[in-house]
């Protein structure tokens, strides 16, 4: 798999990135072979192929199209391909790379990045972000990392979020996650790579799992866990404010629910790991914790919800360990 040149894989899934102006505002425009027309003679020292694998606003991903994205990754691994770079939009950017960093399973570099201008805008910011994507891969271990490559920051999949709605600078990963920079044509590394986190094995023919996301505010009203009574909601993720904390009324509540099915507790600041032995009112930590509730530890409510929903897809028995043992590994 080492040879002279190594060989990339451009997979597109549509967003900003290969859209275009139209009269109704930015609409799908640019396949696979039109993002990376000019790569190949920037990198003459990489084999570059490319393929669409859909062409959908990222809002549209599925987790059925991440578990299928995941396998082609890993064919491509088997075929003696090195990395990957990974086109979509950046609305679910965050999660659908955690979700391939937990699914795919061979030691193969994946480099996801998007665009936060048109094609068809002055300063398209695309092209230069697919260049980042293959200077990392030009220069990873292939240890089978996976990243985030925008604005010529490198983040890490486990720690970035999008904090901004239209900057460039969109992406962020705090200290700890900023895995480097692209500085002069070349990957310049900061922190080290990270030790994988444990792999989730899903079978091909596993249902889905619907894990509801609740952001909590102040004088929450509990009614949206009591209308969901009777649906089939396989889990929870509570976006607590604070360090993990809910008004005292929807204890009750989240108790109720803990007993029927996995409850997991994050925090919604935007860093952060949720505390777990500090408050102990009616509604802290302590008291939910106490309750059944599981703590996400670092894990971004977004990013807590794809490791529940893949853990309930796998059918494993022992979701709380696995959660736990890699929202603490992250």
């Amino acid at each position: 798999m080492r040879g002279t040149r190594r060989k990339i894989s451009v997979i597109a899934l549509g967003g900003t990135i290969a859209m275009a102006d139209g009269p109704g505002g930015l609409a799908p425009a640019l396949d696979a072979a039109q993002l990376t027309a000019e790569l190949a003679a920037e990198h003459a020292g990489l084999d570059i192929d490319w393929t669409d694998f859909a062409k959908l606003p990222s809002a549209n991903i599925t987790f059925a199209d991440l578990i299928r994205l995941a396998r082609t990754i890993e064919r491509l691994h088997d075929d003696g391909y090195h990395g990957v770079v990974i086109s979509q939009g950046t609305d679910s950017l965050e999660e659908t790379s955690f979700a391939l960093e937990l699914l795919v399973c061979r030691p193969i570099d994946i480099a996801l990045t998007g665009a936060m201008r048109g094609s068809s805008a002055p300063g398209a910011d695309g092209p230069a972000n697919l260049l980042g994507a293959l200077h990392f891969l030009e220069a990873s271990p292939g240890l089978g990392e996976v990243v985030v490559v925008l604005d010529d920051c490198v983040h890490a999949t486990r720690h970035v979020t999008k904090s901004h709605t239209t900057a460039l600078s969109a992406f962020s990963s705090g200290e700890a996650g900023l895995r480097g920079r692209i500085h002069e044509g070349r990957f310049v590394a900061i922190n080290p790579p990270r030790a994988s986190l444990a792999k989730v094995a899903i079978q091909p023919d596993a249902p889905p799992a619907h894990v509801e996301l609740v952001s909590i505010a102040i004088d929450h009203s509990p009614w949206i866990f009591r209308a969901a009574e009777n649906a089939s909601v396989a889990g929870w993720v509570i976006a607590a404010m604070g360090a993990g904390h809910v008004p005292e009324a929807l204890v009750p509540e989240l108790a109720r629910l803990s007993a029927k099915v996995p409850v997991v507790l994050c925090s919604r600041a935007a860093w952060g790991a949720v505390c777990t032995a500090t408050y102990g009112y009616p509604g802290a930590e302590i008291d939910l914790l106490r309750r059944g509730l599981v703590p996400a530890g670092n894990l971004s409510p977004l990013k807590a919800r794809v490791l529940l929903t893949l853990l309930l897809m796998s059918g494993t028995h022992a979701w709380r360990d696995e959660f736990t043992r890699t929202a603490s590994a992250v």
